[in-house]
């Protein structure tokens, strides 16, 4: 599936996000714990704007990746029915922009408003391209057991199965022990 570059990255930190979540992150902690861990998340995706670095910036943010997670166990029908809440609730009013060295592309609001609203925004823009284009079924959770972790499969084939190489190592291991296992017997 091809989308706009500004989607994928959109899609990716989405993915970034809810996987910082407690049930999905590797570390097993909920890796935004403070409100440096979200800076150093929006810096990876390189989200300029206003940026607080305060308790209430990380709450919010905390409580927008909870929402942007439950996106993942929607229908087609109903994560339209959220997203729209979601732009609507930060008041996104699309618009193209072009800075830094980032062409042309997509920002929902001004830089000055909160950062979870824009990333509420932002997200749901990318979000309602996977809509538009009947292709939920590229947001997944890992197939690994014990694993809460969300992806966004840009594969040809959407046929990615695992958030990680780590959960799919792992699986390939439990696979192979399986099969040696019954080669035994």
């Amino acid at each position: 599936m091809h989308f706009a570059p500004d989607t994928v990255e959109s899609l990716e930190f989405a993915v970034a996000l809810g996987n910082s979540d407690v049930f999905a992150s590797r570390s097993g902690f909920d890796e935004l714990s403070t409100s440096d861990d979200v800076y150093a998340l929006i810096t990876r995706f390189r989200y300029t704007g206003r940026i607080d670095r305060d308790d209430t910036e990380l709450a919010e943010v905390r409580l927008v990746r909870d929402r942007i997670r439950g996106v993942w166990k929607l229908t087609r029908d109903n994560a339209a029915s959220e997203i729209n809440a979601m732009l609507a609730e930060a008041n996104a009013l699309p618009f193209l922009a072009r800075h830094d060295d980032i062409d042309w592309h997509l920002h929902a609001n001004s830089p000055d408003a909160p950062l979870a609203e824009r990333i509420q925004a932002e997200v749901g823009l990318a979000l309602v391209d996977v809509v538009r284009s009947d292709s939920m079924w590229r947001l997944r959770r890992c197939e690994a057991p014990n694993c809460e972790g969300l992806m966004a499969d840009f594969s040809r084939n959407g046929s990615r199965r695992f958030c990680s190489i780590r959960c799919g190592n792992r699986m390939n291991q439990i696979a192979y022990r399986e099969r040696q296992s019954a080669d035994e017997h």
